[in-house]
């Protein structure tokens, strides 16, 4: 079933009317909210889409990587993570390295150990929780506002400048960290790759259509600059996505609580053999009598 509203977006934009897509991926935490004229191109709406999908999960990479390097230091070289430093040390019959104050052993061997002081890697933390909320789909559920290219990449730009102060020499190149800071990541098949769109090879989809990337955003949805819609970002040969569901989540759980909460109530009437009903105001057969007498 097609999902297409129309309603003033004054809330959303302040220079006049503009198509909001709200852009979905393979998962519910994949969206966000983008705006653009019906007379943009689809190839330059799905190149735009793109971007922000890739940014977005940078972001989300840097997230989970930063809490590590707030943690536990920078990376160490691939040849050597996973390996015990104190043990390697005792085997090779040498004094382990020396530690500074703020060392905090990584448990799983990827990371040296060097954390940052503790307010320099308080201020870390808070510049990648800042980020990880622009491109949270919080921006859609709850605050209903669009995120931009500008939005992700000042919020990469103030995670770049916190590492810098955190590590005022530079972090090693094979650090994540430093790759996500300065490039995004290309498709591939790593984990971390998986969800990583090539704008060349991506399609856009709406109520079980696919958008022809040579025609105008008016061809697929009008030219009714009030226009939202409900859109899915797809690689190419992966065929049409899934069709909404009827109902959300949420909704769906408030339903089943219902019908499991009237099914205890009905089990509990069929339980009872008490006749106190005929107590009831309800069960007396002379009260209309009484009401008039």
């Amino acid at each position: 079933r097609a999902r297409r509203e129309t309603r003033e977006w004054s809330s959303f934009c302040d220079d006049g009317a503009m198509v909001l897509i709200h852009c979905k991926g393979k998962s519910d935490d994949h969206q966000f909210l983008y705006e653009t004229t019906t007379e943009t191109p689809v190839s330059t709406v799905v190149r735009e889409l793109v971007e922000i999908h890739n940014l977005r999960l940078r972001i989300q990479r840097l997230k989970v990587e930063g809490d590590e390097l707030a943690q536990h230091g920078p990376a160490r070289h691939p040849d050597k993570q996973g390996l015990d430093e104190d043990l390697q040390a005792e085997a090779d019959g040498v004094l382990a390295p020396e530690r500074g104050p703020t060392f905090c052993k990584d448990p799983n061997g990827k990371r040296d150990g060097n954390a940052p002081v503790a307010q320099v890697a308080t201020m870390l933390r808070k510049a990648l929780d800042d980020a990880a909320h622009v491109a949270s789909k919080k921006q859609v559920t709850e605050r209903r506002a669009v995120t931009t290219k500008k939005m992700l990449m000042d919020a990469i730009d103030v995670v770049r400048g916190a590492v810098m102060i955190a590590y005022p020499m530079g972090i090693p190149e094979w650090d994540p960290v430093r790759m996500d800071i300065e490039a995004d990541e290309k498709p591939g098949d790593t984990p971390a790759g998986a969800d990583v769109l090539d704008p060349t090879n991506a399609q856009l989809w709406w109520a079980g259509k696919l958008m022809i990337a040579s025609n105008k955003l008016a061809a697929h949805v009008g030219k009714n600059e009030k226009t939202k819609i409900i859109a899915k970002l797809q690689k190419k040969g992966a065929g049409a996505p899934q069709r909404e569901a009827p109902v959300s989540a949420e909704e769906q759980k408030a339903m089943m609580a219902y019908y499991h909460k009237r099914q205890e109530e009905m089990a509990a009437l069929e339980a009872n053999q008490e006749d106190d009903y005929a107590n009831s105001a309800w069960a007396d057969s002379r009260a209309l009598k009484s009401h008039f007498s």
